[in-house]
């Protein structure tokens, strides 16, 4: 099934399995770090032995990490931009020496920049830090998103200009539904979703799909807002919930909707009930 959340590693990172076990969930993704701060303590080589020691009695399949929301490779500003490359590199090393499949990552917002300049500061970013972790097995995972304001990935052309200036096979997507419907892309219907997979298809082949972000949204179709909601709870409805559990069972999808009483194992238990038997 391939089905999970986002896991927490409050107290350790190893934690992050403890969670997973009682959700009896096979995919998950973790923060390996403090999402809002630039400095990062190393991960140590207890960490780093206790998280795989917790990940072989678990039945986690695939786990993946989420950049931190500070990065902004297509930053106008210099030094920023040079942070963010600077924690995109730590990130793949974190992931690599935790044994994580990817690691998904917002592009970036372009600010007064146009949107060919900013696409060409995230590529120029990409490259040095897949230049730099060569030995590395872990992919960059781009995430569609809202498309509020200047951010970058709104429609999957912006993806695609990106990945084209990155040579490799180490840049892939993760699709999310919330970011998608409020960009524009109406999945509603079963035959909005196979609509708008096959223009995902077209633009960005589906054979690049390596993760789904499965939310509901709190806004209306096209309204950019970037607002997670529980699953069926919002304006997007079970459907394109429907069409990927059934059409994408291969693919690892975690719930990113918000952490509150049960609502993860209600959740899930909305998805799984969407299977066909």
């Amino acid at each position: 099934m391939l089905l999970g959340v986002h896991c927490s590693v409050s107290g350790g990172l190893e934690n992050a399995f403890t969670e997973a076990n009682t959700l009896g969930i096979d995919a998950m993704q973790v923060f390996t770090r403090n999402q809002r701060q630039w400095a990062a303590k190393p991960i140590s080589d207890e960490e780093e032995k206790a998280f795989k020691g917790a990940g072989k009695k678990s039945e986690i399949k695939v786990s993946f990490s989420h950049c931190s929301y500070l990065i902004n490779l297509a930053s106008e500003n210099t030094e920023n931009r040079t942070k963010s490359v600077a924690a995109l590199l730590e990130e793949v090393e974190r992931c690599t020496k935790l044994g994580l499949s990817y690691c998904v990552l917002h592009p970036g917002a372009a600010g007064d920049q146009t949107f060919q300049t900013a696409i060409a500061n995230i590529a120029d970013g990409l490259k040095a830090v897949i230049d730099a972790t060569k030995n590395s097995k872990v992919m960059i995972l781009l995430e569609n998103t809202a498309g509020q304001g200047k951010s970058v990935g709104g429609p999957f052309e912006n993806l695609l200009e990106i990945k084209k200036l990155v040579p490799g096979k180490r840049i892939g997507y993760c699709f999310d539904t919330c970011h998608a419907f409020a960009a524009g892309y109406d999945i509603r219907t079963a035959n909005g979703a196979a609509e708008t997979f096959k223009k995902f298809d077209d633009i960005l082949g589906l054979e690049n799909l390596k993760v789904f972000h499965l939310n509901d949204s709190k806004g209306d179709l096209g309204t950019h807002l970037d607002r997670h909601e529980h699953i069926g709870k919002g304006k997007i409805g079970l459907e394109p919930f429907r069409y990927i559990m059934n059409n994408f069972s291969d693919v690892p999808k975690v719930i990113e909707t918000p952490k509150e009483d049960d609502w993860d194992e209600v959740n899930l238990k909305t998805l799984r009930s969407l299977i066909k038997k």
